[in-house]
């Protein structure tokens, strides 16, 4: 098989397994924690850099959050069996990026895996993330080009892969849904915080050999805990969270 069809079948089965593949990143935490300390000897100090992290977790869902409040039906979406788009987007953070969801995936990712300051484990990361989406990209964007032609080309040839190089933001005809956004990613919102507070809380056990967890992680957990019941029942039980229109 050549090399292009070879990253090609990769990519499909790859898109396929996309949402669950990456938690076997995980295992490297395992090394990672053998050597777990306070950044600079300082709780203080950890405390802020934790905060520095969750930023970045949360920066990588605003920008998912941007990219399914403002996309129609059938177009973005976590469909894994078979790509879908019955129109291309081109304006909001598709004006700025060709992938913004696997940037905001990438940044939500970084949150975790900077939370244990070893400069080793993020280079794996980053390298892991290049392999694993560069197949994925390069199955969509073939769909796309054959599907779009000429229309895809022309926003492709000017708009960056991954990482935005200027602020070039064309705002979507289509209205911003609050609903949709909640509906869609209070899954991710709900990962971030539990994985955030399972580091944390592992962490403090390694480090004062007691468990503990503080004030502000044990608060944030709380909160998010409840607005994850509270959305589950609303998008199980009712059609509260449903927008006509929209994936």
């Amino acid at each position: 098989m050549m090399l292009n069809q070879e990253m090609r079948s990769q990519g499909e089965w790859l898109f396929r397994w996309r949402s669950y593949l990456p938690m076997i990143f995980f295992l490297l935490f395992i090394p990672a924690f053998r050597t777990f300390h306070y950044l600079a000897d300082s709780h203080f100090a950890d405390l802020i850099w934790e905060c520095v992290c969750l930023s970045i977790g949360f920066s990588g869902l605003w920008i998912r959050c941007l990219v399914v409040g403002y996309s129609p039906a059938n177009t973005s979406g976590r469909n894994t069996k078979k790509q879908i788009a019955d129109s291309l987007n081109t304006t909001g953070m598709y004006s700025m990026v060709r992938n913004p969801l696997y940037l905001g995936n990438f940044l939500m990712w970084s949150a975790p895996i900077l939370f244990l300051h070893h400069g080793w484990l993020y280079l794996i990361y980053v390298l892991a993330f290049v392999i694993y989406y560069e197949r994925i990209i390069a199955v969509e964007e073939s769909f796309l080009a054959k599907k779009f032609g000429t229309s895809y080309k022309d926003w492709a040839d000017k708009t960056p892969l991954l990482f935005p190089l200027r602020w070039r933001w064309r705002k979507p005809e289509t209205p911003f849904s609050w609903k949709t956004v909640i509906r869609r990613e209070y899954h991710g919102f709900y990962a971030l915080l539990l994985v955030m507070t399972a580091l944390e809380f592992i962490g403090d056990i390694l480090v004062l050999h007691k468990m503990t967890l503080d004030l502000f992680w044990g608060s944030l957990f709380v909160f998010g805990t409840i607005f994850y019941l509270v959305v589950r029942i609303l998008a199980k039980k009712t059609q509260y969270l449903k927008v006509e229109g929209r994936s």
